[in-house]
C-alpha cells in the first residue's frame, strides 16, 4: 500500500510460493518492511497454514519504531519468537490459548515479550505428529 508505505504479506507469500524450488520444504522470509494484510492494519508476520512459506518483519518488533532506546538483543528475541510462531503455522499449528506458548497470537510487542520461544506441551505434541 503506497499510501501507508506498507507491504501486503500475503502477496509476499504468494511470490515466494511461485518461485519456491521443489526440493525445499519450508521457506521463511525475514524483512525489515512494514507488513499488513487487508483485514489488519499491520502484522508481525504471516504464514500459510500447512503451507511452505512464511514471512516475518522486524519493522514493528524494533524498539526504535516506538521511540524507545535501541535494544538489539530484544529485537533478536522478538524476531525469533515470531519466526518460530509463523513456522509453527506452516506445520499446521493454530493459535494457542496458553499465554506463554510461542503459538499464542500477539497483537502487541508486549505480548511477544511475555510469551516463551517454546511450544507448550499441547502444541509440541501436535508438532511432533506432523
Amino acid at each position: 500500500d503506497l499510501h501507508r508505505n506498507q507491504y501486503n504479506s500475503s502477496a509476499i507469500i504468494e511470490r515466494l510460493e511461485h518461485y519456491l524450488p521443489t526440493a525445499v520444504s519450508k521457506v521463511l522470509a525475514v524483512t525489515g518492511l512494514d507488513l499488513y494484510i487487508p483485514v489488519l492494519t499491520f502484522v508481525f508476520g504471516e504464514a500459510r497454514l500447512n503451507g511452505q512459506c512464511a514471512v516475518v518483519s522486524s519493522y514493528r518488533l524494533d524498539n526504535k519504531f516506538y521511540g524507545l532506546p535501541d535494544d538489539p538483543a530484544l529485537l533478536q528475541e522478538r524476531l525469533l519468537k515470531e519466526a518460530i510462531h509463523e513456522l509453527g503455522h506452516t506445520y499446521g499449528l493454530f493459535h494457542c490459548h496458553n499465554p506463554e506458548c510461542v503459538m499464542k497470537s500477539s497483537t502487541y510487542v508486549e505480548e511477544i515479550d511475555f510469551k516463551s520461544s517454546r511450544f507448550c506441551d499441547k502444541c509440541w505434541d501436535k508438532l511432533v505428529k506432523c
